[in-house]
């Protein structure tokens, strides 16, 4: 799973890497140390009238179904299993045409043995990783039609199988894109379905042997101290 990841690059650093056309308001700060319900940065492209447009938007890091009557669910929706991942009533709306990226620098992932759990950071050596997403927009029903906080964009991070030595720490992994299959992911015209997930999966593999990692200190309070390796 993935439960807590880091974002360094600021708004104008993911507009050039990700070539967003447009940039929403309320983009967080840079964090070392991003929860589930933290506001995140997400990549998503739209089209209403005219051609597609790729955004930079801020969400909430928990996505919470159009249908759902509350903001805070019962159960977490954080991260979403690539496995049967369409037939799943939370997230499959969103697989079909509300999919993101969202930007990472790395992502934190405890060890256990017994009781004892030892964090590690797990990155990429130069730039930021794609993981792939969805998102949905929540309406809160309570507030006026002319309130702008009416809407709430929400996101969640998909995962999938570890692999090599990252089966080791844990075996889950946030799905990783590649660029070349950034485009396809967010493309609001294709239908998504099952057999996209899988593609992505596919497309994910040859980069995990890539990704490095180590054992860090706790995972408390924010800033970039907290990636620096432990120095046994």
């Amino acid at each position: 799973m993935c439960g807590r990841f880091v974002i360094s690059d600021t708004t104008p650093d993911l507009v050039r890497i990700f070539d967003v056309d447009t940039v929403g308001e309320g983009l967080p700060e840079p964090s070392w140390n991003v929860r589930p319900t933290d506001p995140i940065p997400v990549v998503l492209e739209s089209k209403k009238e005219g051609p597609v447009v790729r955004r930079l938007e801020a969400a909430r890091w928990s996505l919470v179904p159009s249908f759902s009557k509350e903001l805070k669910l019962k159960y977490p929706t954080f991260n979403a299993r690539s496995e049967g991942l369409a037939t799943s009533s939370a997230f499959r709306a969103s697989l079909a045409g509300k999919r993101a990226i969202i930007p990472a620098d790395g992502y934190y992932e405890w060890h256990t043995v017994g009781k004892q759990k030892t964090p590690y950071f797990i990155h990429q050596g130069d730039g930021p990783i794609a993981f792939a997403g969805l998102y949905s927009w929540w309406r809160d029903k309570s507030k006026a039609d002319d309130d702008p906080e009416r809407w709430v964009l929400t996101a969640t991070i998909i995962t999938t199988d570890a692999t090599g030595e990252l089966a080791d720490i844990h075996d889950r992994i946030p799905l990783m894109l590649p660029p070349e299959f950034w485009s396809a992911w967010l493309d609001p015209d294709l239908a998504g379905d099952q057999s996209l997930v899988d593609q992505a999966v596919a497309a994910s593999r040859p980069m995990v042997p890539t990704l490095a990692f180590h054992e860090v200190g706790p995972v408390n309070d924010n800033g970039p101290e907290l990636i620096e390796p432990v120095q046994h």
